[in-house]
């Protein structure tokens, strides 16, 4: 019988895990737990562009958006209108959102403050000709503050109640999608000098493939290194 279990992360990823076994390469073996044995796969989802209160801030025992008797108790300034916004459910399918560079970042958290996400929202660049650009929103008002529930993403919801949600799960690059997936494989990311040399690399953020096709990940990711052994 096949052990399964599955974990799911909302934030950056939505990690579904199959569970799989590791056999330790060269001359020793080392005692493994009761039941590592039948782990057979790992499985990962990337959930992108999403914070987790956007998925799960209203679910029940989940750690996500502050309310007491019914009514949430936060709400983020809004410069344009000088009032203060509070989440509100939103059912459509696309959001716009707002850019999502290191900057963006830095701003939303706001040294701690985690209230410069309407602001940042409004200033962000609007009619990008690359939908992926990283600097722009895709909506014309910002949308940040709304939330989904069960009502639109059931799928997620039924994972989250039958499997683990982990609501303390925090995405290790502040920046956009690239650098996110780069440290999903290889917990690391950085740029290359040199095509396929590995020691040209440094710290940092890639360039958007987009804009530059001259783009190399010299480095070994985690994933090769887990197969090896």
């Amino acid at each position: 019988m096949t052990t399964r279990v599955r974990v799911l992360g909302a934030g950056l990823a939505l990690a579904v895990a199959t569970v799989a076994a590791c056999s330790s390469s060269g001359g020793g073996t080392r005692a493994a737990r009761p039941g590592l044995h039948t782990i057979k796969h790992v499985v990962v989802i990337m959930q992108e562009n999403r914070s987790f209160d956007s998925y799960f801030g209203t679910y029940p025992g989940a750690d996500g958006i502050p309310e007491q008797n019914g009514t949430f108790t936060v709400c983020v300034p809004n410069p344009a209108t000088r009032t203060c916004e509070r989440p509100y459910h939103d059912p459509a399918d696309v959001n716009g959102g707002a850019d999502h560079t290191n900057a963006a970042a830095i701003a939303d958290v706001n040294g701690g403050k985690m209230d410069g996400f309407v602001a940042r929202a409004e200033s962000s660049a609007r009619g990008c000709s690359v939908t992926q650009n990283p600097i722009c929103a895709h909506s014309n008002s910002p949308d940040v503050m709304g939330y989904h529930d069960a009502r639109e993403i059931p799928n997620y919801w039924f994972y989250a109640r039958h499997f683990v949600l982990q609501d303390h799960m925090f995405e290790s690059n502040a920046s956009w999608s690239l650098p996110a997936h780069l440290f999903m494989v290889s917990g690391w990311s950085g740029r290359c000098k040199r095509a396929y040399d590995p020691m040209s690399c440094h710290n940092g953020n890639p360039l958007n493939p987009d804009e530059d096709d001259n783009v190399h990940f010299a480095w070994t990711d985690l994933t090769f290194l887990l197969y090896q052994a």
